[in-house]
């Protein structure tokens, strides 16, 4: 096991959730306002403090007076750097605070216009910012899975380079950067998913960017928020090395954070009361082929399951004796393009057999854990159309959902007959992707073209459907916690978004910072419910405390 440390975060950071937001209502660490020359007093500014030394960042938002407090049992006695985040606004002073034990620093915070706004752009800003039509817009989404558009309207390239560049990308893994580059093996090249219109493609972004010296069109950017979204408290824990990309985050019974490695070949532990990390080296079951993981899911005894990419295959972390046993995908089925992404141990304990997903022609596979067999049950689809799947999830019965993410479909494969079908939405093209069952077995998942939370109720046979107020937010994952509520995190705005079904509405969370949000997980055992996310660019893991 590779070990790594954390500088250890405050002790205060140990109490429960229940037990530190309880404080917030009697004690207050650092407190104050925020204002500008433009707006006066601004809510929704979202301030951030970093104690000198420390790889915790703990962030607050101001209410509608312009007020914003730390809760006592958050930051300990030591100088915190300051942060904010107000589109179009930079610090002007202070950018430092003092907190002394048992006393509340007092700090006013001001504002001054960016000069620099496209710098603090989100992806969903640029979105609104483009012109276009939205199905112009759409044939780019998948742009922003490996990078930021910032990476995009900043460059030079015509449309004849930009179709180079597409050329050369297909050849690399999801999970590459810029500092470690992994190129894909053989005939595994992935395609854009554009066809023809490739060129279009390549002529519109070209047209969004510098290649004519200036951007043609005017920078738009989102309102603050307003309200409940401001009553939160968010917790950033650094990761060790900046190229860690945590790709799916959980939470076990003991509290313990696990994570996913998008572009390396180990398995992450976080303990959140001391910010120390493990990382469990995964074996290599095709050496020479890109590493990484994508989904991590817990079976009933807590251990996590791994998919392992292009390696080919599945892992168990046994947490007791902390080793990995593996299953390799059968030879026989393999291809240089066999990408183990997507798998489901929770109801493994129903009937012995792991549900897996291998991208290469979007086959189900089941294995069956005890006599190390598979079964490949090929692809779904409907309406003549085989499924692109991004997603699985079993039922209490261990039945699969699937996830179409070409089209609006969603299906079941019924355990025992292998039967299928398929069901839709009402919003076309609405690209389901990721998502949780619920305790009546129903699917909740995001709509990642549609810019909405869709849920199918196996009962009625029925989809319903709640898009976004964020424009351009496009959600990831969704999952439901105790009260019903559903959560989804987008890789667009930097919000998280949380949706009463019963009512329709929706409250927003500003994070303090740009976040690629992949998967999203609510711990229950708290009051209100905790949210946990990974930063996949920013190497980090992020808590989200609501206050009400």
């Amino acid at each position: 096991m590779k070990h790594l440390s954390l500088i250890a975060v405050a002790f205060a950071l140990a109490l429960p959730a229940g037990a530190a937001l309880a404080q917030s209502q009697t004690a207050v660490a650092l407190a104050g306002t925020v204002s500008s020359g433009k707006e006066g007093l601004m809510e929704g500014v979202v301030v951030s403090v970093k104690k000198t030394g420390s790889t915790v960042t703990t962030s607050v938002a101001t209410d509608e007076k312009g007020r914003f407090s730390f809760p006592a049992g958050r930051l300990t006695p030591g100088q915190y750097a300051l942060s904010i985040r107000a589109i179009g606004y930079d610090l002007e002073d202070p950018r430092s605070a003092d907190v002394a034990a048992g006393q509340t620093a007092s700090i006013e915070i001001k504002l001054a216009p960016t000069k620099n706004l496209a710098k603090q752009m989100s992806n969903a800003e640029w979105f609104a910012s483009f012109p276009g039509t939205d199905l112009e817009k759409k044939a780019i989404l998948n742009c922003v899975s490996c990078h930021d558009l910032d990476r995009i309207v900043r460059s030079q390239y015509d449309g004849e380079q930009f179709v180079d560049i597409f050329n050369r990308m297909v050849g690399y893994y999801p999970g590459s950067t810029p500092e470690h580059p992994q190129r894909l093996v053989g005939n595994a090249q992935r395609s854009l998913g554009q066809g023809p219109n490739l060129r279009l493609v390549a002529e519109y972004l070209a047209s969004v960017n510098l290649s004519k010296e200036s951007w043609s069109y005017q920078l738009k950017t989102l309102p603050r928020l307003t309200g409940p979204s401001n009553r939160f408290v968010a917790t950033e824990y650094a990761l060790p090395r900046r190229l860690i990309q945590p790709h799916d985050v959980v939470l076990d019974e003991q509290g313990m954070i696990w994570f996913s490695y998008f572009s390396e070949q180990l398995l992450g532990k976080m303990d959140p009361k001391t910010g120390q990390v493990w990382e469990y080296p995964l074996p290599v079951l095709k050496p020479g082929y890109p590493v990484g993981t994508l989904d991590l899911g817990l079976d009933k005894a807590g251990n996590p399951w791994v998919g392992m990419m292009y390696q080919g295959g599945i892992a168990r972390f046994d947490k007791k004796t902390e080793t990995f046993k593996t299953w390799s995908i059968p030879k026989e089925w393999q291809t240089d393009a066999t990408q183990a992404g997507h798998l489901d141990p929770s109801f493994t304990h129903i009937d012995g057999k792991v549900w897996v997903k291998n991208s290469d022609g979007s086959q189900i596979l089941r294995l069956d854990v005890e006599s190390g067999q598979w079964e490949n049950l090929g692809s779904f689809g409907a309406n003549g159309k085989r499924f692109g799947v991004y997603g699985i999830r079993a039922d209490s019965n261990n039945n699969l959902y699937l996830l179409d993410f070409q089209t609006s479909a969603i299906g079941i494969v019924d355990a025992k007959t292998r039967q299928f079908t398929a069901y839709s939405g009402e919003i076309a093209n609405s690209r389901p992707r990721r998502g949780a069952v619920d305790d009546a077995n129903r699917l909740w998942y995001a709509e990642y073209a549609g810019n909405a939370v869709g849920m199918f109720d196996p009962k009625t046979k029925q989809v319903k459907e709640w898009v976004v107020p964020t424009p351009w937010a496009q959600p990831y994952d969704v999952v439901v916690d105790k009260n019903g509520e559903a959560w989804t995190g987008s890789m667009m705005s930097d919000r998280v978004s949380r949706l009463n079904p019963k009512t329709g509405q929706y409250v927003e969370y500003q994070l303090p910072k740009t976040t690629n949000i992949r998967r999203v997980f609510v711990d229950n055992t708290t009051t209100p419910v905790t949210l946990w996310v990974g930063s996949n660019h920013g190497a980090s893991i992020i808590k989200l405390e609501p206050l009400d």
